[in-house]
């Protein structure tokens, strides 16, 4: 019987999320804004272009490759990967962070006349009254930067992202005008920032919404992205919230890394989205993408991190792990993956591991032996599973390899 009959799916009783007709797309900002967290190295330029085939293997569509503005050898390095997205015939599109400040966007001109690759300046400023009472800001003075940086960009031949900082604690009233005056200079995608993970899902709705509707009344095809952060651990939710609300792109990073707790994690939200049926990327490689980003920023995934962390899948308990071996033994792969598991973990490269510890039954420790093409006799079995009640954890392979 197919694993889907044996499932009461409460999830599509009275769903509330429906799928956008439109296609989906994705910006990994793991090169730029998660590098932005105090706690991670910075990648070295070979370790920067593998995360970028990995992205580009998961079907993700633009990459964030750096702020050039900072010069010196971080300029470098984005020309490096913008160079590599041109000779390796990438998919992948370049974008770059930048100021509202001609300062900023000059070397994404250059370094995208130099690699021969149009590269996306994604222009931001800030705009919420916090901000402005702390910087002693003006509206006027913030559309006077706008409508310079956007027209020098757009007249430099740069696609333009204008991107509004804080978007999620800003009034109706200043949103309308930063965004009218980005698109009538040529902005042809803007992005709404839930920059400190202020939002909530009906909040994300709710904005995005608001300039979905802004776009709209100017009659140009203007792209609308999301970018959210995991301050209150929401940032999956809001960007599936976003969706719901009209935004075509979301942004997200390698295991969330980012300022303070992190943006919204990408490969969570490409597993979610895959899951309810929204998007139908090939992400078998979303292991690698998320161990090169752990190894590359010097990261460390915690064990309990949903799918990728080391102890998603791995059950040591007698009950559960029984379950798990009688589906095995039945030869079905994917009702083992379903029976103690919300997330079949063949779809994402890995499958369900067994361990041996003081909550295992005699199942797991023959189940253990027998995939390891070794004998159980019933000696060897009584042998660790005695020693496995009296254990304080579970077994080491190297534990169980000395009592066989």
């Amino acid at each position: 019987m197919p694993a889907n009959e044996l499932i009461y799916d409460w999830n599509t009783v009275e769903p509330t999320a429906v799928a956008p007709s439109r296609r989906i797309s994705f910006d990994d900002e793991t090169l730029r804004d998660g590098l932005q967290s105090p706690s991670v190295c910075e990648p070295s330029v070979e370790q920067k272009i593998e995360l970028l085939h990995l992205m580009n293997a998961l079907g993700i569509d633009t990459a964030d490759i750096g702020l050039p503005g900072a010069g010196g050898t971080h300029a470098a390095g984005v020309e490096r990967l913008a160079r590599e997205i041109v000779e390796q015939k990438l998919a992948i599109r370049p974008n770059c962070a930048a100021r509202t400040h001609r300062n900023d966007i000059t070397p994404i001109v250059e370094i995208s006349q130099r690699a021969g690759i149009a590269i996306e300046a994604c222009t931001f400023i800030g705009s919420s009254p916090v901000r402005f009472y702390a910087e002693d800001w003006t509206l006027d003075r913030l559309l006077h930067l706008t409508e310079d940086a956007v027209t020098f960009a757009v007249g430099q031949g740069l696609p333009v992202m204008f991107v509004t900082e804080d978007t999620t604690r800003a009034d109706p009233e200043t949103l309308r005008a930063l965004y009218t005056t980005a698109i009538r200079c040529g902005a042809r995608a803007v992005c709404v920032c839930d920059t400190v993970g202020h939002a909530t899902p009906d909040g994300a709705r709710s904005v995005v919404r608001f300039v979905k509707k802004i776009i709209a009344e100017q009659g140009e095809p203007v792209r609308l992205d999301w970018h959210g952060h995991q301050d209150r651990g929401l940032g999956v939710i809001n960007s599936i919230a976003a969706l719901e609300g009209g935004a075509d792109q979301v942004h997200g990073s390698a295991i969330g890394v980012g300022e303070r707790v992190g943006n919204t994690p990408m490969d969570q939200l490409l597993v979610n989205l895959k899951l309810m049926g929204w998007i139908d990327n090939d992400l078998r490689r979303l292991p690698d993408y998320c161990r090169v980003a752990e190894s590359a920023c010097g990261w460390t995934i915690p064990v309990n991190y949903p799918v990728f962390g080391r102890d998603a899948f791995r059950t040591a308990t007698g009950v559960h792990a029984a379950a798990v071996i009688k589906s095995y033994r039945k030869g079905d792969t994917e009702l083992a993956d379903l029976i103690y598991s919300g997330v079949p973990a063949g779809l994402f490269g890995l499958r369900q591991i067994i361990e041996v510890g003081p909550m295992s039954g005699r199942s797991n420790v023959i189940y253990w032996l027998e995939t390891r093409d070794i004998e159980a006799t019933e000696e060897r079995v009584a042998r660790i599973f005695d020693h496995a009640k009296k254990a304080s954890a579970v077994l080491t392979e190297d534990e169980m390899m000395r009592l066989v």
